[in-house]
């Protein structure tokens, strides 16, 4: 009678063996899972409003990436089911007729593994998908990028990346949804394996079955390549669709994750570094610099104040309409203020990196020169500043990031302040508040007698955006509907009052150091650590979102009531001009080896200001000069030219001529250079 069965089925159709149903259908499930993922994702995070139509070629090509990776699974899957004995529905002894199956796909009383070993690998599958995605949404809703290599940083700095993880994200939902998932799809490949198990399909020859499985292991193949052609499908495809944002959402990942790994190796060529010597020649000067003339001749004090996540599109001095840094804004009219000042690159370790030596951080994606033993030895114009008493406060831990390595082995006498040190109590993962963080400084300062340079660095406009308790009363938080929000570059209340419990902070420091004896003879510089990425809508040309630069853009201020007159400049600088700048202002005789300028001396630099930017997430390199923003890809070679002044799309002559190439030239030769320097800038 079976047989029977048998015969009847072979000519109802073309008869698919039971591996090849289901490594197909098992892909289908996983396909379309990381499809609704992808739309998730464009519902959730469709900052810019696009539509639907436009964001088309990014599901499509979303759905190769996507393709790719379920193809690595069916392809083991076949692999493994191809072997007999591990081939999910071979009978066993014992079994209840051909086409009879147990529960796991195995035999009863064969002890077959096949069906157990399917489930484990595709529960596997499952939990690391669950796992990525959910990793994949904080860190795109937090920094506008799809998960990347970067977040392995995170494990140098252990219990404060936990702690921060645990007050800013309901981490038990979290948890409960990645048992939930992968319990789901698990169940739900079982429920496949049985279905097809028991399914009334006849036995084939191994002839028969090759002549399937050949062809799949084909199919696969194509799948994991990408494409028909010479080259496979690259993660850089996606950054081909117009922005940052539509690329975003073409990527999984799992793609944007592991082709950040490519980039963990630190190399630089000193045959570049030499030709991109004349290139840099009219922007930079090498060497030692003599204290010139203008500069301040009362041995001033120096407070640097580093301040985390001060995007310039979410803060008052460019018109956003929530008014969240007033006071800030307010100083700015009062001293010498830099509106088009921009970090290297993203990151806070980054942004110390650079304002302590100069250089700009072009170390790869997975980790930052702080973390590089061999770039542990740095020279700093900190140390230029002979008499002077040095400091440096943080709220929490200078652990993170390997800073304090960065700041003890080159800072010569340097005073560091940690939590531990302050009566104030700790607040959150960062430790005690930035308030708390300035009055604290301020009790130290107050009592030198000699000059000093002191770095103070803020953290609480950073997840989890605590308001502390003993604020709330004199600090009212606000809330603004969502839309207005999103248009003004917040994601929530929480953001937005954060940001402006910053500005309650710069307000209790200059208020506190106001009454004390070192303020007339101070000069206090606050420059953000780095920007956040997001939509500028019209209060910036569509540069500052579509290029990113929102991540990069931050204020410069330089502020001392008693010793300096009110200054608005717009020349283009950086992160690294700050100790130049700092030296040269205050009559201080330094040794310049890296990339950054005094701001301030105008002799032989008029015109030429310029910003380097770096996103080592993306893999662009970048120089600003002009009203351009010249950048290109590292991979691919890929360049783009965009206008930084307005929305004017570039000429012909500009594109096609001389400034585009110079721009090239100069954009090479300062990624060549740091990457030397941050090996080759060793102490004296």
């Amino acid at each position: 009678m079976p047989i029977k069965k048998w015969s009847m089925s072979s000519r109802s159709g073309i008869k698919i063996p039971k591996l090849v149903r289901l490594i197909l259908a098992t892909g289908i499930i996983f396909l379309l899972i990381m499809s609704f993922l992808r739309i998730a994702l464009f519902l959730s995070f469709n900052k810019q409003g696009t539509h639907l139509s436009d964001a088309l070629p990014s599901f499509l090509l979303g759905m190769r990436f996507d393709l790719r990776d379920v193809s690595i699974l069916c392809l083991l899957l076949l692999i493994l089911g191809s072997v007999p004995a591990l081939d999910p529905f071979r009978k066993g002894k014992g079994s209840r007729g051909p086409g009879a199956s147990d529960h796991s796909g195995g035999s009863r009383r064969g002890g077959i593994p096949g069906g157990r070993v399917a489930i484990f690998v595709c529960g596997l599958a499952a939990f690391l998908l669950v796992f990525f995605y959910s990793v994949d949404f904080a860190h795109y809703g937090y920094l506008s990028q799809r998960l990347n290599a970067s977040v392995l940083n995170y494990l140098s700095d252990t219990s404060i990346s936990v702690g921060m993880i645990w007050q800013s994200y309901p981490v038990i939902r979290i948890i409960f949804l990645l048992i939930a998932g992968t319990w789901v799809i698990t169940w739900l490949i079982r429920v496949l394996l049985r279905r097809i198990g028991r399914a009334d399909i006849p036995i084939m020859s191994r002839k028969a079955r090759a002549g399937w499985y050949i062809p799949v292991f084909l199919l696969l193949g194509l799948g994991i390549f990408g494409r028909i052609g010479q080259f496979p499908l690259r993660w850089s495809d996606a950054f081909g669709l117009g922005n940052d944002y539509k690329a975003n959402l073409s990527l999984n990942p799992f793609q944007s994750f592991f082709s950040s790994l490519k980039f963990r190796h630190s190399i630089y060529d000193e045959a570049k570094v030499r030709k991109a010597i004349p290139v840099l020649a009219p922007y930079f000067r090498f060497g030692d610099m003599p204290a010139r003339a203008g500069a301040l001749t009362t041995r001033p004090n120096v407070v640097v104040v580093i301040c985390e996540s001060f995007s310039g599109y979410k803060s008052s001095m460019w018109g956003n309409p929530l008014n969240t840094t007033p006071f800030f804004s307010g100083l700015c009219r009062q001293g010498i203020f830099f509106d088009r000042c921009f970090t290297p690159s993203y990151g806070t370790a980054r942004g110390v990196w650079a304002l302590i030596t100069g250089i700009p951080d072009v170390e790869i994606a997975t980790t930052t020169s702080s973390r590089n033993p061999s770039a542990v030895d740095q020279h700093t114009i900190i140390n230029n500043f002979e008499g002077y008493d040095k400091f440096y406060f943080l709220g929490g831990s200078t652990s993170w990031a390997n800073i304090r390595g960065l700041l003890t082995n080159n800072i010569k006498g340097l005073h560091l302040y940690e939590q531990e040190d302050y009566t104030s109590p700790k607040v959150d993962v960062w430790g005690i508040s930035d308030k708390n963080l300035f009055l604290e400084a301020n009790k130290v300062l107050k009592t030198r007698t000699t000059p000093f340079f002191a770095i103070i660095q803020t953290a609480d406009n950073h997840r989890p955006y605590t308001i502390p308790k003993e604020d709330q009363e004199e600090f009212h938080s606000v809330s603004v509907p969502g839309d207005s929000l999103r248009k003004c570059g917040f994601e929530s209340d929480a953001e937005m009052n954060a940001f402006r419990y910053t500005d309650f902070g710069y307000q209790k420091f200059i208020g506190a150091a106001s009454k004390e004896k070192y303020f007339d003879n101070t000069v206090f510089l606050f420059i953000g650590d780095h920007g956040i990425a997001g939509d500028a809508g019209t209060m910036f040309p569509r540069a500052w979102t579509d290029q990113r630069l929102t991540a990069e853009h931050v204020p410069l201020l330089i502020y001392s009531p008693k010793l300096l007159g009110p200054l608005r400049k717009s020349e283009f600088c950086s992160q690294v001009d700050v100790l130049p700048t700092l030296a040269g202002l205050c009559n201080i005789p330094y040794h310049n080896s890296t990339l950054g300028r005094d701001l301030l001396d105008s002799a032989g630099y008029t015109g030429k200001g310029l910003s380097f930017v770096y996103d080592p997430d993306q893999g662009y390199i970048g120089v600003i000069r002009d009203g351009w923003l010249y950048r290109e890809q590292l991979k691919t070679g890929k360049e783009e030219l965009v206008s930084v002044l307005n929305n004017d799309a570039a000429p012909p002559a500009i594109l096609n001529g001389s400034v585009k190439a110079g721009m090239r030239q100069l954009t090479e030769g300062i990624y060549e250079t740091a990457r030397y320097m941050l090996l080759k800038n060793q102490k004296k």
